[in-house]
């Protein structure tokens, strides 16, 4: 593998390119209209326009992407996530090409990506299951029927969803046949499946999830856990490694399974597993994620493993060097998403140009970033601006020095998540371990939030006018950390 086109953009281009290029790899980018002029262009070795800045035109584009390779000898593509990342049809022309997919064989990412067959998949190694349907479900008379002996509250999902589309909770059979709508119309506009079934609702389930590598030699491992369970509209917030939850046994026992589904559907490279873990600390497989995790840097801090070098290296055809007994766990690692988004009103998108934009340094920060200081946010993708990872001895460390890093990170121009990191840090439910994936509807509220933060929003409004007033001729400092914040170690 000597030349790497990233069919992404943004921080994961910028961070696929990080280790491409430790590993002495060309990095090729493509960039659509909106991006012409972003940070992971100018890093890159090459960068090719792609398309206009729908994502559609651009990112999505799937045969543009695979000429360009074969017309410029590009010997691979790595999807990054999102966008084309687990796109059986994508994978499938990438292998017919004779182009290395650094990503599972498509055969795996159609039965995973399915969830309906990855439960038919996975049930054949006693991989524990929520009591649901065994297939889709379009007759809202039959649902009714079977949602009486699985019990109320019911989840409908869509068979081909993710993201949180496609889901609706149904309390009650009145709401059953509405929701079934609701929820398949949805799926059909997501994902142009519009199947439907119906499992089992944990009212307060904690979302944990499993890292797991698999090479060409039939060699799986895992590296442990990741705690997902700070969400909003069913898409997570904050990530931390490992849960503070599970003991040794358990995890031995879900890393097992994870290791299970990975057999299951014959899987190469690196993926996750999602599990629910109700309050009897019963765990259900949940679904699999056939890519690179948005939030696989706080694996990466607690194992010392670089994630998306073992992709390349099992890619290129090559063993994993180590087995099950060689991972360890070291300290804890906790992951932000630094959204474009106004918290005070319902997480809702946020546009606007980056006026200020200083990111934190430190020891024990890292900062995975897409964007510096001038830029405008694009309405066409997803609004997240970049990760804020902190690492600590323990988890109280790891917290506070969150806490810390997100006073140190400057944003003027939109709002932020990172109000919302603070809140959550300090909280005494979740410094505490004691919450899960209903945090935001049990524990936060806008007049909370603004009580909390009024003190520290007046701080902030003191640095600003006083950064602004130092450089009101437009002279605008620039302070990113494209480069500065990457280290192959457990310590940053």
């Amino acid at each position: 593998m000597k030349r790497l086109l990233i069919a992404n953009r943004g921080e994961i281009a910028i961070r696929i390119m990080r280790t491409a290029k430790k590993m002495g790899i060309s990095t090729i980018a493509i960039y659509s209209e909106a991006d012409k002029n972003s940070p992971f262009v100018k890093i890159s070795d090459e960068s090719y326009f792609i398309g206009e800045s729908p994502s559609k035109d651009s990112y999505l584009n799937q045969d543009r992407i695979i000429k360009l390779c074969l017309d410029n000898n590009i010997d691979a593509i790595h999807p990054g996530y999102g966008f084309l990342s687990e796109n059986t049809e994508f994978a499938n022309k990438v292998e017919k090409a004779g182009i290395v997919f650094v990503g599972p064989r498509s055969e795996s990412m159609r039965i995973m990506g399915d969830k309906l067959k990855a439960k038919e998949t996975v049930l054949e190694y006693g991989i524990p299951l929520m009591p649901g349907t065994d297939g889709a479900v379009d007759d809202p008379e039959k649902a009714k029927i079977l949602c009486r002996e699985i019990g109320y509250p019911v989840l409908i999902k869509a068979s081909a969803g993710g993201g949180g589309k496609g889901m609706r909770v149904v309390e009650e059979e009145s709401q059953l046949k509405q929701e079934m709508e609701l929820a398949s119309s949805e799926a059909k506009s997501a994902f142009g499946n519009g199947e439907v079934f119906i499992e089992k609702y944990i009212t307060s389930p904690r979302h944990i999830e499993f890292q797991i590598l698999a090479d060409k030699f039939g060699n799986i491992i895992h590296l442990f856990d990741r705690e997902c369970s700070i969400q909003r509209r069913h898409q997570k917030v904050i990530e931390e490694a490992p849960s503070s939850v599970l003991n040794d046994e358990l995890r031995k026992e879900m890393g097992e399974a994870a290791i299970n589904v990975a057999k299951s559907c014959n899987y190469v490279g690196a993926g996750t597993i999602e599990f629910l873990l109700d309050k009897n600390m019963k765990f259900y497989f949940m679904e699999m994620n056939t890519r690179l995790q948005v939030e696989h840097p706080v694996t990466e801090l607690i194992t010392g493993i670089d994630l998306v070098e073992q992709q390349i290296r099992v890619a290129r055809g090559e063993k994993l060097k180590f087995n099950q007994d060689d991972i360890s766990m070291e300290g804890h690692a906790i992951e932000l998403r630094v959204y474009a988004e106004d918290v005070k009103n319902n997480f809702f998108p946020d546009t606007g140009e980056l006026s200020v934009y200083i990111e934190p340094e430190g020891i024990n920060i890292r900062v995975d970033s897409g964007y510096e200081q001038g830029m405008k946010m694009p309405i066409y993708y997803d609004p997240m601006i970049s990760k804020l990872i902190t690492y600590g001895n323990t988890r109280e460390e790891a917290m506070d020095k969150m806490i810390e890093a997100c006073q140190k990170y400057k944003i003027v121009g939109l709002e932020t998540t990172l109000g919302f990191g603070r809140f959550v840090m300090k909280h005494k439910s979740f410094r505490s371990g004691n919450f899960d994936t209903h945090f935001i509807n049990n524990y936060f509220s806008v007049e909370k939030f603004s009580k909390s933060y009024l003190e520290e929003e007046k701080m902030g409004a003191i640095f600003v006018a006083y950064y602004l007033d130092k450089f009101k001729n437009n002279k605008l400092v620039t302070q990113t950390n494209i480069n500065s914040n990457w280290k192959q170690n457990r310590l940053l």
